[in-house]
């Protein structure tokens, strides 16, 4: 029997596929910021990832649309997501460098989870879970992303919070930067609960990680607030 919360990937496809458009749009008129293609590549396989969970609540099970959860999800993650912070964190060159190791990584992690075979006996007709992997070594490149998506993504936005906090005029930044870090925080939940067992929680936490990211980048894209004239002294008689 299908889960009610099943469906809820399919909500938070077509919220990221709508996000990732806004991304592109944003980068086209700025005409520059390779931390906008990376946003929109994030938001992109983020919506890949939850496509192939509602995928397998309506049509089942399948080993390659298993993979591809896995890829886009597990593996992929909030990873590009956080390359985005890095370049605006990071010197040019290191955050170039740094996108190599990690498309590298990601790229080796994806190799064997195809090839990797399928413990059929642990397979659930609806559900997804990274215990059916028959070559359970996989998982382990899981964390090691899943800590740099963390370090960056949640980490960057924790430090930008801090240095807009306290001027009326960067005021929306800092309130922009807590959203996206608590937002990034709740897939990072339903990660863990998947790895347990609940892949349910993911479904939930994905859709409302995903709006607070949303809601986040409009507080941070919006005019700021001007800041108060300075009051001129009155002369004296």
């Amino acid at each position: 029997m299908r889960p009610l919360v099943g469906y809820i990937p399919i909500g938070t496809s077509l919220m990221a596929l709508t996000f990732a458009l806004v991304i592109v749009q944003r980068y086209r008129q700025r005409r520059s910021g390779p931390h906008l293609l990376w946003w929109a590549a994030g938001v992109l396989t983020f919506a890949a990832g939850t496509l192939t969970e509602a995928s397998v609540t309506l049509f089942g099970w399948h080993p390659a649309l298993f993979k591809a959860w896995y890829i886009t999800g597990a593996l992929l993650g909030g990873a590009p997501l956080a390359q985005g912070t890095v370049y605006l964190l990071c010197a040019r060159r290191t955050a170039n460098r740094l996108s190599v190791a990690l498309v590298a990584l990601i790229a080796a992690a994806a190799l064997a989870t195809v090839l990797s075979p399928i413990n059929t006996a642990l397979v659930e007709p609806y559900r997804l879970t990274g215990k059916v992997l028959g070559w359970q070594w996989v998982r382990v490149f899981s964390p090691f992303i899943n800590t740099y998506a963390v370090v960056f993504l949640i980490g960057g936005a924790i430090v930008s919070a801090v240095r807009y906090s306290g001027r009326r005029e960067t005021h929306h930044r800092f309130v922009g930067n807590v959203l996206i870090a608590v937002g990034a925080l709740l897939p990072g939940i339903g990660g863990a609960a998947t790895r347990l067992g609940y892949t349910e929680v993911l479904y939930v936490t994905e859709f409302l990680g995903l709006a607070l990211i949303w809601a986040g980048y409009r507080w941070n894209v919006r005019a700021p607030v001007a800041a108060p004239a300075p009051v001129q002294a009155v002369p004296a008689a």
